[in-house]
């Protein structure tokens, strides 16, 4: 058996090492740097995060410089990544590295974990790739190759197969500092280019495929088991791009919640016709002059999705104080999220044209 899991570690780290995709993270040892991909990466392609990665880092070379930005400053660099209490979990986080580690990533998985928006995967990633700290790092990736090799059958939604595939890296984990370094990547690597998800496993191009229950079973296509998603909850909207003067209306959303404390175009809840269309704007002290445009969009979140019906519209009056009017260049400076993508291309074509 031991000599086994010898064989498993010493094949998979033989094969990363010759088949790794050059990714930018994976040739630091920089726990800053290594941090950042990880949070960028949770819910991300590898492919989104690229350019993001380093924008990023040239906007925040280190932490210290993370801990003391603007918000708006850090939110617009994170801006079409979604999931924005990353963001702030990163700049909390950075805080607190730098009052109270003197700008220095401690050595140590339990310090880590204590990190805000740090759990055991990313603390066990860090751990690994900066220090050479034997933890394991288990994601989607990992737990799909762990139950293909052991034909593990354990709903993988729940909190004993994690439990499992902790167990079952930590007894592959080898004992060299440079080995331990890259081993949790080798199986993240493995999983997301060779036993992949959504598709049949590409066995004849694994290196383990001779030590694959799953695989000699038959049974490796089937697993993962995991438990159906819930159908997300669909929610109707209206939005509105309201055009005043060679500026548009944008508003903060709630501190909490939700993409909290972005910049958002003003909706209401529902999908309204054009009869009605009008009645939120006179609440809100202004009177439509020009109906320009009727559009539609669509935006899907992990447990939701938004269905938005958008009128782009002239008004005049003056709002109750909560809008922020903007130009041309101050709108290129505010995080407006991903989800209002097509609106926020529509407001910079009226604005464009209005200068024009």
């Amino acid at each position: 058996m031991e000599n086994q899991r010898e064989l498993l570690t010493q094949k998979l780290l033989a094969w990363y090492r010759a088949n790794a995709r050059d990714l930018p993270w994976r040739q630091t040892r920089d726990p800053y740097r290594i941090w950042v991909s990880e949070i960028m990466l949770q819910q991300t392609r590898v492919a989104a995060v690229l350019g993001y990665y380093a924008r990023f880092l040239e906007a925040f070379p280190t932490v210290e410089v993370l801990a003391s930005t603007r918000e708006d400053k850090l939110m617009k660099y994170w801006e079409g990544l979604g999931y924005y209490s990353r963001a702030r979990n990163l700049q909390k986080a950075a805080r607190v590295v730098t009052e109270q580690y003197d700008g220095h990533f401690p050595a140590d998985y339990d310090k880590l974990l204590e990190l805000p928006g740090i759990g055991e995967y990313t603390a066990g990633a860090i751990a690994s790739a900066a220090f050479g700290l034997p933890f394991p790092a288990v994601d989607g990736n990992v737990l799909r190759v762990m139950t293909r090799l052991t034909d593990c059958h354990e709903d993988i939604a729940l909190p004993a197969a994690k439990a499992a595939a902790k167990e079952w890296v930590s007894k592959h984990m080898p004992s060299v500092p440079e080995d331990i370094r890259v081993f949790n990547q080798a199986l993240m690597e493995l999983g997301a280019t060779v036993c992949a998800p959504n598709t049949a496993p590409r066995c004849e191009a694994c290196p383990l495929a001779q030590l694959c229950l799953g695989r000699l079973r038959g049974t490796a296509e089937t697993l993962p088991v995991k438990t159906a998603k819930k159908p997300r909850q669909a929610e109707e909207m209206t939005v509105y791009i309201l055009e005043r003067d060679g500026r548009v209306a944008l508003r903060k959303r709630p501190k909490t919640g939700l993409l909290a404390g972005l910049w958002e175009f003003p909706n209401v809840s529902g999908a309204l016709e054009e009869a009605t269309a009008a009645e939120p704007v006179t609440a809100w002290g202004l009177t439509a002059t020009e109906w320009k445009k009727k559009l539609t969009a669509k935006h899907i979140f992990t447990h939701r999705e938004w269905h938005m019906t958008g009128y782009i519209l002239r008004v005049t009056g003056e709002d109750s104080g909560d809008f922020r009017w903007v130009d041309a260049a101050a709108l290129k400076d505010c995080a407006v999220p991903s989800a209002f993508a097509r609106y926020l291309e529509e407001a910079r074509r009226t604005l464009e044209g209005e200068e024009r």
